[in-house]
C-alpha cells in the first residue's frame, strides 16, 4: 500500500498547477491532504473520480478559505472518522481518519505558531493531541498519522538550525513535544529508512528558498510500532511543486 501526505496550500490552486495529473502518474493508494482550504462544493470531486479516486472524504474548516483536510483513496474503507471530537480542533477541520481492516490513516494539519495567540493555541492543540491519540491507539493499535506536523524535529531537518532556534516551528518546546510524541511509540517512517541531511518537505516562497534547497522537513508519516515490520519504503519528493510543500510517501505491507 502506497500512502501519500501532501500540504496542498490551496486544492483549488494545486489543481490549477497540475496536480490531478500528478496524482495519476504518483498512483497512491490513499493520499492524505492538508490545507484544503475549499467546501465540498467548491472541489471539482467528478474531475477526482476520474483521476482514480472514488472515495473522497473531506473535513473543511468552519472559516471559510482556511485550514482544512481531506483523504482521498482508491479502496473504500470500512469507517470514516471526522475530527477528533474536540470542538476548537475540528471547528479547525485539521484531523480525519479512515480505517481498514489493518491499518488506520490519519491526515493531520498541526497548527503554526505564527503569533503568540497561535503558539498558545498549537500547545494547548498539542498536547490535547496527544491525549486524544494516547487513548485511541487503544483501540487502533495499527495507524499512520501523516500530515504537516508544523515542527522540524532535529536539526538535520531544517536548513538553518541556528538562525531558525527562536522561530515557531523548531523551538525547544515544539521539538521535545514531537520527540516525546514520536517516542511514546512511533516511528518517523523517513528517518527508518534515510538518515541523510537536505531533505525538506516545506520552503518559504522569499529568496528562492527552494532553488537553494532552503527548506524545513515539517511534513511526516508517522507509524506506530507494531507497523514497523510493514514498512516496506519511505521517501520524499521535491520535484512535485503545486504548493510551498512537497509530497512525503510511506509504503508498507
Amino acid at each position: 500500500m502506497k500512502i501519500i501526505s501532501y500540504n496542498v496550500n490551496g486544492i483549488r490552486a494545486a489543481i490549477s498547477k497540475g496536480f490531478l495529473e500528478w496524482l495519476k502518474a504518483a498512483n497512491p493508494d490513499v493520499i492524505c491532504l492538508q490545507e484544503i482550504k475549499a467546501t465540498h462544493d467548491q472541489i471539482p470531486q467528478i474531475e477526482i473520480i476520474a483521476a482514480g479516486y472514488e472515495y473522497q472524504y473531506y473535513f473543511p474548516a468552519q472559516k471559510k478559505g482556511y485550514s482544512g483536510v481531506a483523504v482521498l483513496c482508491k479502496k473504500e474503507p470500512k469507517n470514516v472518522v471526522y475530527g477528533t471530537g474536540i470542538d476548537y480542533m475540528d471547528a479547525e477541520g485539521r484531523n480525519l481518519r479512515i480505517d481498514y481492516d489493518d491499518v488506520s490513516i490519519m491526515s493531520l494539519y498541526l497548527p503554526s505558531g505564527t503569533n503568540i495567540d497561535r503558539l498558545d493555541h498549537k500547545f494547548k492543540y498539542m498536547d490535547d493531541f496527544q491525549k486524544y491519540i494516547t487513548k485511541l491507539r487503544n483501540e487502533v493499535p495499527n495507524l499512520i498519522i501523516c500530515g504537516d506536523y508544523n515542527i522540524c524535529h532535529e536539526a538535520i531537518d531544517i536548513h538553518d538550525p541556528i538562525r531558525n532556534a527562536k522561530v515557531s516551528g523548531f523551538l525547544p518546546e515544539e521539538r521535545a513535544w514531537l520527540d516525546g510524541f514520536m517516542k511514546s511509540g512511533f516511528i518517523d517512517t523517513f528517518r527508518f529508512f534515510n538518515k541523510e541531511p537536505h531533505n525538506y518537505s516545506w520552503w518559504s516562497y522569499r529568496a528562492n528558498a527552494r532553488e537553494n534547497n532552503k527548506g524545513w522537513r515539517i511534513d511526516y508519516c508517522l507509524a506506530t510500532q507494531p507497523m514497523e515490520n510493514r514498512l516496506q519504503r519511505a521517501v520524499i519528493l521535491p520535484d512535485a511543486k503545486h504548493s510551498d510543500h512537497c509530497p512525503v510517501v510511506v509504503e508498507i505491507e
